[in-house]
């Protein structure tokens, strides 16, 4: 395995996988309209323009992804995402870890899940982030907000 930075060439393989990676959020929530799903190109480029992608390869195929920026001292991570092929393998751990290492000087880390997302919730708590607040949004969703001081 292999992490790196994306190119701009890459946004149309992760923005596949990206909505290949969310269908088991949207299972769990029965709701297939949720953004990562809905993202067009155009927007996934605008986004890349104001975020730091990096990208996890194996034998040259993008199997993961993650993108953050830095507002504020903070560094808000979004969009982890890995292959349902290639989970429980570490690539999620080690995008987390390299895209952190992409912002040094922050004080914290923020990134959010939602609240039946048992599985992303139990990963973040691995990989030493705690939850800090609670967003309701609609009946089905709560978002999950979860840091990394430093």
């Amino acid at each position: 395995m292999r992490i790196e930075q994306a190119v701009i060439e890459d946004v149309t393989v992760i923005l596949d996988l990206q909505k290949l990676a969310y269908q088991s959020e949207a299972e769990i929530y029965n709701d297939y309209t949720i953004s990562p799903l809905t993202q067009t190109l155009e927007e996934i480029e605008a986004d890349f323009a104001r975020q730091v992608f990096l990208k996890a390869t194996v034998n040259g195929q993008i199997v993961g992804s993650v993108r953050a920026y830095e507002e504020n001292d903070t560094c808000f991570v979004g969009r982890l995402i890995v292959h349902p092929d290639f989970q429980s393998r570490g690539i999620g751990t080690a995008l987390v870890d390299h895209i952190e290492k992409q912002f040094p000087e922050v004080a914290r880390y923020e990134l959010f899940t939602g609240h039946k997302s048992t599985r992303n919730l139990r990963f973040y708590r691995k990989v030493g982030y705690g939850a800090f607040k609670k967003e309701r949004v609609s009946e089905e969703l709560t978002l999950v907000f979860l840091e990394k001081c430093r």
